[in-house]
């Protein structure tokens, strides 16, 4: 929607390059054989594809975070350990490129809201053992299945998830589950919801705060393919046809992508967790654009203008907004949410220009105007 938090320029990469290298960031074209000392080196050398296209990002941003802005490093922490040595993850040293345009990224993204924060460590998922190279292999073979269907373009994206640390090292671990999808609210149907790269505060907000005082979110590559949008109130839980690989809540200015149940672990890959320090009560900061004029008006029932819209809206958009208005009626929801509901599926544009037309009309009629 118009009114949707989003940062139009984003820093991290399209990651075109699982598609345009001809290894995989992490090695893919080694066998899980090569568990050796030259695999450990090798680990070093494939951040340069992910570090190219973070650069490239970058070049037009704003000057980096000052030192006493982004001052507690990774270093200042090394008397515990916040992850077990078992997950397959390699703690990044900061002054690392991949670091410092991961931590720059994020603290941009958190400074323009006018959060304080402060990246504690930022922590590789390596795709070593037998398993994590199946894993790989899996994403890879979507990708490129994903990439023929849409003529070349998988739309693979960096996108955040917020979560308590023992569910990202269980996401790490095992993927994506169902205990990630009832974490959602549920009202862009059944899957995860994540947020764009350039919006982590979005995904930080439900993440708690751990015993350490620390919060943590992952970064993680997904398969958008092509995206359909999903309203609000949908019970959908895989694409609506085979045209369409994965959801959000606005094509232009999304600020959820929806990975729906069937491809919670193909079409995902979690590569970075990045732990950081942060105000108790972060939903605060999450700032929405200065709403449009309110479409409302005592002026035009909503069964009048529910008509009105089944002119210009698919019929699937008016049969929703039919069931939210039944849903209101039957005080399920309140009036406040049917308006939100019908903003988001019908769009203020449109809502307006009929609320103007209908009081025009209204008064043409009461002064005898023609």
């Amino acid at each position: 929607m118009e009114y949707s938090n989003v940062v139009n320029q984003s820093l991290l990469p399209s990651t075109d390059e699982i598609s345009n290298t001809r290894d995989s960031p992490h090695g893919f074209a080694e066998t899980s054989s090569s568990y050796t000392s030259a695999s450990s080196e090798k680990l070093k050398s494939d951040d340069m594809g992910v570090v190219d296209s973070l650069s490239e990002s970058l070049s037009d941003e704003e000057p980096s975070v000052s030192d006493s802005e982004s001052a507690v490093s990774s270093g200042s922490y090394e008397q515990f350990h916040l992850f077990d040595e078992g997950l397959g993850l390699v703690k990044l040293d900061e002054g690392e490129k991949v670091y410092d345009i991961i931590k720059r990224k994020f603290m941009l993204s958190f400074e323009r809201l006018g959060v304080q924060a402060s990246v504690v460590s930022i922590h590789k998922h390596v795709y070593l053992g037998v398993k994590e190279q199946a894993r790989l292999n899996s994403f890879q073979i979507y990708a490129k299945a994903v990439e023929n269907k849409c003529g070349g373009n998988a739309n693979i994206k960096y996108s955040w998830f917020g979560a308590s640390k023992d569910d990202i090292t269980k996401i790490v671990s095992y993927g994506f589950g169902l205990h990630e999808m009832s974490q959602n609210n549920g009202l862009f149907g059944s899957g995860v919801y994540l947020t764009p790269d350039s919006s982590p505060l979005e995904s930080a907000c439900n993440s708690p705060v751990d015993k350490d005082g620390l919060r943590h979110l992952l970064l993680t590559r997904v398969i958008l393919g092509k995206s359909e949008v999903v309203p609000i109130g949908s019970e959908q839980c895989q694409p609506s046809s085979e045209e369409f690989d994965s959801g959000m809540d606005n094509l232009q200015t999304p600020t959820k992508y929806i990975v729906w149940s069937t491809h919670l672990n193909t079409h995902t890959l979690p590569e970075y967790i990045v732990s950081f320090r942060a105000p108790p009560s972060l939903a605060g900061f999450v700032r929405t654009k200065k709403q449009p004029c309110e479409p409302t008006s005592p002026w035009m029932p909503f069964p009048v203008l529910i008509s009105e819209l089944s002119k210009f809206l698919p019929p699937t958009s008016v049969s929703l907004i039919r069931k939210h208005h039944e849903a209101h009626k039957e005080r399920k929801i309140s009036r406040n949410e049917l308006i939100q509901r019908l903003r988001h599926l019908a769009g203020d544009r449109l809502l307006i220009a009929i609320i103007k037309s209908f009081r025009t009309k209204q008064l043409k009629a009461r002064t005898g105007l023609k």
